[in-house]
């Protein structure tokens, strides 16, 4: 892209040069044997007004008088009646320019100088003209290359930003780049990021509600054929023990698809050190809250692991960092810990806390709602952190509404994590 832009611009800056560039020094080469012919013809007609006088008064003509007029290495002819013809300065050989005016005493007056002169001057007008070209074509090219750069840079940064868009990554990216279609594409993925995340969620929720309604139903079901099993007698004890085990089996595909759903979905989730990333993360958020006089506060134990992408852990401590300084008060405390049981498993809980007013009431339960916001800001940094979290298999939840505690349920990696989806085996039946 950046190559074709740039010869685009640069076949229309050489087709430009050469269209006004060839006409202006054909008109230039024109110009200079003009001015040469009109001084030629002045200094002509000066002679032969000098000469006509000293005829119109029976004077002896004397070419000396006049030989200022002649220009230097020139040469003056005098044609007079009779076939006289006097003459001063060199002979001239090679190629001449001349011009001839009549005497009003009858005769005429010739001067011509060397050619050679002219030329010169003719070819540093036409060298002067392509020198002129020759620098519109260069300032063309350094034009051509810094409005491709400034082209084509945007739009790998727009396609690399698709491409992170189709493989999960949905974080948000304020880069503009000053050209209102590139921006307006911009604006595009940034809505269209925003609402595959929260398809993403919805979709999670909907498959844990899927899931805990299959689970009770299916231990409704067991419990009832355990019950026959136990009552029963003969063939119909038999049949309720084989529908059974077909029931627990059912169960154990339903647990087998829903663990393949959840790493489709953290597809690029893995063991990363929170001691590490969160102290980067709070490393560059330091300054900031530290220009509007506050301070963050940073509590993470050594070695404590999460399965997370590192990208979206990013993105969403960033999210609520962010929060906590445009609305929040006093100190900024980022505190991770690690042991919490949860009944998906064991998870590491990331807290993000100030000590501001908190959230008002009416909010508080749509508070990561898409446009939800209390101080006129856009409302999408929180549904975009829910998100982005929900898509490493995590949780973000409003803990306290006062002070503002802000809490991210992150799944602890499992020595037998494996990337890519792991899909049951088929089983038959017994």
């Amino acid at each position: 892209m950046r190559r074709r832009i740039l010869l685009a611009i640069l076949l229309a800056v050489a087709v430009t040069a050469c269209a006004l560039g060839i006409p202006l020094g054909y008109t230039a080469f024109q110009v200079v044997e003009s001015l040469t012919r009109e001084d030629l013809a002045q200094r002509a007609q000066q002679i032969a007004a000098i000469l006509d006088d000293e005829i119109a008064g029976g004077q002896q003509l004397d070419l000396s008088r006049v030989g200022l007029a002649v220009p230097p290495g020139g040469r003056l002819v005098v044609e007079l009646p009779g076939g006289r013809q006097l003459t001063l300065g060199p002979e001239l050989t090679g190629a001449t320019v001349s011009e001839e005016v009549p005497i009003v005493q009858q005769g005429r007056v010739r001067l011509a100088v060397d050619a050679g002169p002219m030329h010169t001057r003719q070819a540093q007008v036409a060298a002067l003209v392509g020198l002129v070209v020759f620098a519109t074509v260069g300032i063309g090219a350094l034009v051509a290359v810094i409005t491709a750069r400034r082209l084509a840079s945007p739009l790998r940064h727009v396609a690399d930003r698709a491409s992170r868009l189709g493989a999960g990554d949905f974080r948000l990216d304020r880069a503009r780049y000053g050209v209102r279609e590139l921006d307006m594409v911009a604006e595009a993925l940034d809505n269209s990021a925003l609402a595959l995340a929260q398809l993403v969620q919805r979709e999670r929720e909907l498959v844990g509600d899927v899931s805990h309604q299959l689970r009770s139903r299916l231990t409704a079901l067991q419990l009832r054929l355990e019950a026959l099993v136990s009552m029963g007698e003969g063939e119909t004890a038999a049949e309720a023990r084989a529908a059974l085990e077909q029931a627990e089996r059912l169960a154990d595909v339903l647990d087998d698809m829903l663990a393949a759903t959840r790493e489709a979905r953290a597809a690029g989730a893995g063991p990363v050190d929170l001691s590490r990333e969160l102290t980067e993360i709070a490393d560059e958020w330091r300054a900031p809250l530290r220009a509007a006089g506050r301070s963050l506060r940073l509590r993470v134990p050594q070695g404590l692991l999460a399965k997370v992408s590192p990208a979206r852990l990013r993105e969403a401590v960033g999210v609520l960092l962010d929060n906590a300084l445009r609305h929040g008060g006093g100190t900024v405390s980022l505190i991770a810990r690690g042991g919490e049981a949860m009944p998906g498993g064991d998870t590491v809980v990331v807290e993000v806390v100030d000590a501001g007013a908190g959230v008002p009431d009416e909010l508080a339960a749509h508070i990561f709602e898409r446009g939800v916001s209390g101080s006129g800001s856009t409302g999408l940094g929180l549904a975009l952190a829910r998100a982005l979290v929900d898509s490493d298999g995590g949780r973000l939840e409003l803990s306290t509404a006062r002070p503002p505690t802000f809490t991210m349920f992150l799944p602890v990696p499992r020595a037998t994590d494996v990337r890519g989806v792991r899909w049951p085996a088929e089983r038959g039946p017994r």
